[in-house]
């Protein structure tokens, strides 16, 4: 079996195993510098749920599409 190929990605919400198809980028200010950028991926189903739970904490810093 080939396993070179790229990996799944998959949704970061609690038990979805379904394929992201957003990336969610966000810090915490208290403890990474301004530059600096985490991801959560997500599918279509819960890119607005992350997105306010990261936006109401003031971590969320954009959104892209997955390509």
């Amino acid at each position: 079996m080939d396993n070179s190929g790229p990996p799944e990605r998959i949704c970061s919400a609690k038990g979805c195993r379904a394929s992201a198809a957003w990336e969610l980028r966000w810090n915490n200010p208290k403890v990474h510098t301004p530059d600096r950028r985490k991801s959560w991926l997500a599918c279509d189903e819960h890119r607005e749920h992350l997105s306010t739970f990261l936006d109401a904490r003031g971590f969320l810093r954009e959104v892209a599409a997955l390509s």
